[in-house]
């Protein structure tokens, strides 16, 4: 029996959500709540925690990247706001589709999800293509992988001495790092360049460096 946990503001939106899961013997609801915030972080681990946001922002990235602590995250939105799609998935969403989905392609998502698969809704599908073609030109004529890397963990709350640590490097070479990372993205500050790194799509929760030196 898989656990899902549904958070949704709109009451009509929860209980349709927690319908459809309840209507699957497979699956138990083991929680449905307005807000993140009224998750139990007590209760344990669940198979799929199923978000309906309004939209995806800087913020709602944050709440996905926290939520997936607590189990793989759904997220069910509009898909309008600053952050991308593939912000969604780098924050650590293991589902997407979009309010105006097919109940059968929501039961789809849920089924896929909590057996640990990755699931885009067919009416995600082009734009998902569309933005994992775009970071890739953007990737190659913007910043170098190593650049990458070291926004990744800036964004990640990391201090320039520990992503030396990490990354194996100098602390002068993570600076010059971070110094290049600025310009090219025209910031002046962490919490500036953490919101870029949200809305590129280069943030997660707990990311951790698995290159080499």
């Amino acid at each position: 029996m898989f656990t899902v946990a549904i958070v949704a503001e709109h009451p009509i939106s929860r209980a349709g959500m927690e319908k459809l899961a309840s209507d699957d013997a497979n699956m138990r609801v083991a929680a449905a709540v307005g807000s993140v915030a009224e998750l139990d972080p007590t209760a344990g681990s669940y198979d799929a925690v199923v978000l309906d946001l309004p939209q995806i922002d800087v913020a709602t990235v944050i709440q996905i990247a926290k939520v997936a602590a607590l189990g793989r995250p759904l997220v069910s939105s509009s898909w309008t706001g600053s952050a991308t799609l593939l912000a969604t998935i780098r924050a650590g969403a293991r589902g997407c589709i979009s309010r105006f989905a097919e109940q059968a392609d929501v039961r789809e998502a849920m089924r896929v999800i909590v057996q640990g698969g990755f699931y885009v809704c067919p009416k995600m599908a082009g734009r998902f293509q569309l933005e994992l073609t775009n970071a890739e030109d953007e990737d190659a004529t913007s910043l170098a992988p190593r650049e990458i890397e070291t926004l990744r963990l800036i964004a990640s709350g990391l201090t320039h001495s520990q992503i030396a640590t990490r990354m194996g490097l100098s602390q002068a070479t993570v600076n010059t790092y971070a110094k290049r990372i600025r310009a090219k993205l025209n910031v002046n500050n962490k919490a500036d360049l953490t919101r870029v790194a949200i809305e590129l799509g280069h943030y997660s929760k707990g990311w951790r460096s698995t290159s080499a030196a």
